[in-house]
């Protein structure tokens, strides 16, 4: 029995175009067929010409949803398609009477991707000359069109359609598939005509190189490793050659924490997936990458071997990365487990009405004083780095690269490390009081030390909350 192929159409304002699109489709010399349209939030009548072509041909559905970019409609569509093999047709391009027919005569276990020559019709005439696959040259640059055939279950293996990459959703996809395994098969013959229009998302695409590139890295970092022994670069022909320059380390499970949704960035990255928080560090300026590369620790290793001699005390450590060019350190990851503390010092500060926020701070001193009994000295302990739950009942300390094991510490430098909590004097006058009491010390003295030693920095800038 022949399968069952899925047109899928995703449109957006094309109501110039969609009926020369679907009259190619439904010309097709191939049954059965079924053509699933989504409008993507049109704003001229694209919607209502698509439905009156469905009224006429019941191969065809129409689908809506709010504008949300030609990835989430291809999802949409293959979502509610019935067939075996999908087709994505773009709502401007037409394909051949035959192209449907002879893919699916191609169509074998070990075949992942089915695909044809292409034309240009438009502003530009001629043929479309891609360069012959190879899974190597896939990792530096697309050469397989979106009107390509391939299996639904693939789709749902691979993840759909990336929605969050604005350009290039199309090498992604054929990248999340390829990883899976399996061949790819070039028809020869003319199947696609590739309309060109001025303005056109492949035009603008050409303008977003560094960020398709950085994308793809993200995305796809064992595929790159496998066939280009480290990440795309931006001048891309030379990435395997400037990769045998390259040298990794890895400590720990890292490669399936390294895609996750970011959750913070500014001068570093940190990025969440499954409870595992990947912290990447801003690239060095030149002479601390000779440094961390040849002489001194990265950042990213000391995080994780501090943070296994510090059990309880911080998120369970995972996993870190460093990677080095001609000996010099240029990126490093520190992935780490997700903290159940959901606040930071920070949130204590100007809010008395905080619930529970005595009882916190006296956590916070408690906490400070087991830092320092067992020979921690946190020398970036500040508000944004330590960490509670809603009741205090449970304080971490992150942010380690900075952290100091000492085998005696004097009293002064104890107490100095709470410089630059900024927050006002009964507060730390009642951290003050908690923690010399773990200390078995005088809390007025420790009190007074703490307030009138303040980050000079905040005294200076006056915003000192005192």
């Amino acid at each position: 029995m022949k399968p069952l192929v899925s047109v899928i159409i995703p449109m957006y304002n094309a109501s110039s175009t969609v009926v020369e699109t679907l009259d190619s489709v439904l010309a097709s010399t191939y049954r059965p067929l079924e053509v699933v349209v989504v409008d993507d939030g049109s704003t001229d009548d694209s919607l209502a010409v698509a439905q009156s072509f469905a009224a006429a041909h019941t191969e065809v559905r129409v689908l809506h949803q709010p504008n949300a970019g030609v990835s989430a409609a291809r999802n949409h569509a293959i979502r509610e398609a019935r067939g075996e093999w999908i087709l994505p047709v773009d709502a401007d391009d037409k394909i051949s009477k035959t192209y449907i027919e002879h893919a699916v005569a191609a169509i074998r276990d070990d075949v992942r991707i089915i695909s044809c020559r292409a034309a240009y019709f438009g502003a530009r005439q001629g043929e479309w000359r891609l360069p012959e696959y190879t899974p190597e040259l896939l990792a530096r640059k697309n050469m397989i069109h979106a009107c390509s055939l391939f299996r639904k279950a693939d789709w749902q293996r691979a993840g759909g359609f990336c929605e969050q990459e604005i350009y290039r959703e199309d090498w992604d996809f054929w990248l999340s598939l390829m990883e899976q395994g399996g061949e790819y098969v070039r028809l020869d013959e003319v199947g696609l005509y590739y309309r060109v229009q001025e303005g056109s998302r492949r035009s603008l695409a050409k303008q977003q190189k560094r960020a398709i590139i950085d994308a793809v890295n993200r995305r796809h970092p064992a595929y790159m490793q496998r066939y280009l022994g480290g990440p795309l670069h931006y001048h891309r022909s030379w990435s395997k050659c400037l990769n045998r320059l390259r040298s990794v380390r890895q400590v720990g499970e890292f490669d399936r924490w390294y895609k996750g949704k970011v959750i913070f960035s500014r001068r570093n990255t940190l990025r969440l997936t499954d409870g595992v928080v990947v912290k990447q560090f801003a690239v060095p300026g030149l002479l601390r990458s000779i440094w961390y590369g040849w002489f001194g620790t990265s950042k990213a290793r000391r995080s994780y071997e501090y943070a296994q001699r510090m059990e309880g005390l911080t998120p369970a450590p995972v996993a870190y990365r460093e990677v080095r060019v001609c000996g010099v350190l240029r990126e490093s990851w520190y992935a780490c487990r997700e903290s159940e503390c959901r606040h930071t010092f920070n949130s204590l500060i100007g809010k008395p009405e905080f619930a529970h926020r005595k009882q916190i701070l006296e956590a916070i001193g408690r906490f400070t004083a087991e830092l320092h009994k067992r020979g921690i000295l946190h020398r970036d302990y500040s508000g944004g780095n330590i960490l509670f739950n809603n009741d205090g009942s449970r304080v971490e300390v992150i942010d380690l690269n900075r952290i100091r094991f000492c085998n005696r510490m004097t009293r002064e430098q104890r107490l100095q490390n709470f410089e630059r909590l900024n927050i006002d004097r009964e507060a730390l006058w009642t951290i003050a009081t908690a923690y010399a009491e773990a200390m078995n010390e005088e809390a007025q003295y420790d009190a007074e030390y703490i307030i009138a030693h303040r980050w000079h920095k905040h005294v200076k800038q006056g915003i000192t909350n005192l």
